[in-house]
């Protein structure tokens, strides 16, 4: 692979491959339950892992708008969101007859208020909610793990 450095930075120069990242965002949907804070996870199409909803960026929505979206296309959840991002983190997505690409997606809270019976991806996906340390034991990316470990509301 190609590697150039950009120009004009400090001493901490960022290493950039000539092939850029694709950049998403995610949502993390929680609740306040009974024994405190849970997140809703949601198995992703291909391999069946936990994730958080999560996808592209969209033309004339900001990045949480979008966040808030896939939360509703994927998970079937609604609510407050935040609108600065919570921390991001880096996963390798494995596509369909093309070479894996990484991906650095930025994820919002949404406090859920509206939980839908119905919605566009239930035949897809199964969703559940658990505690933050149950989250973060599911998810695969170290990145993740640790943002739903140090949420807090």
């Amino acid at each position: 692979m190609f590697v150039r450095r950009v120009s004009n930075l400090m001493a901490s120069d960022v290493i950039r491959t000539e092939r850029a990242e694709r950049r998403q965002v995610a949502a993390l949907p929680w609740r306040r339950g009974a024994d405190g804070i849970e997140i809703l996870l949601v198995t992703s199409r291909e391999t069946r892992r936990w994730v958080t909803p999560k996808g592209g960026r969209m033309p004339g929505l900001t990045d949480a708008e979008a966040a808030a979206v896939e939360a509703l296309e994927e998970a079937g959840v609604e609510g407050t969101l935040g609108h600065e991002p919570l921390g991001t983190f880096r996963y390798l997505k494995m596509l369909k007859r093309r070479a894996p690409r990484w991906c650095v997606v930025s994820v919002y809270a949404l406090e859920v208020t509206t939980v839908h019976d119905t919605w566009q991806e239930q035949g897809q996906r199964e969703r559940v909610w658990m505690s933050t340390e149950q989250a973060a034991a599911c998810v695969s990316e170290v990145d993740l793990a640790d943002i739903i470990r140090k949420f807090r509301k």
